[in-house]
């Protein structure tokens, strides 16, 4: 039987490709995948800050839910907003991989 796990990626959305290559390829293995979309099926949309904001406050509940999380950090690039997030999934006690590990 597959151990599942709730997983919740982050990362830079300037590697969206690679987050949903990711996010496949770990729900394959038997895992719930929760990622954010938002500029997933555009080359770049402006958001205002209110939505900005909204968007912030629906991954944290991503990240609330999640047993762990995966952080794509494609050539070691782990951003400001990415960096909160792991802070935040640390205080929540959040397993935490890092998706350059993976690879090794």
């Amino acid at each position: 039987m597959v151990t599942m796990k709730i997983i919740t990626i982050c990362g830079s959305m300037r590697y969206t490709k690679e987050m949903l290559s990711v996010a496949e390829k770990i729900e394959l293995e038997g895992n719930v995948v929760l990622l954010p979309l938002y500029n997933s099926f555009q080359k770049k949309k402006i958001y205002t800050k209110a939505q900005y904001k909204v968007l912030e406050a629906v991954h944290k509940e991503r990240i609330k839910l999640a047993e762990t999380i995966l952080v794509v950090n494609i050539d070691n690039y782990i951003g400001e907003s990415t960096n909160k997030e792991i802070e935040f999934a640390k205080k929540l006690g959040k397993e935490i991989i890092y998706y350059t590990d993976l690879e090794k």
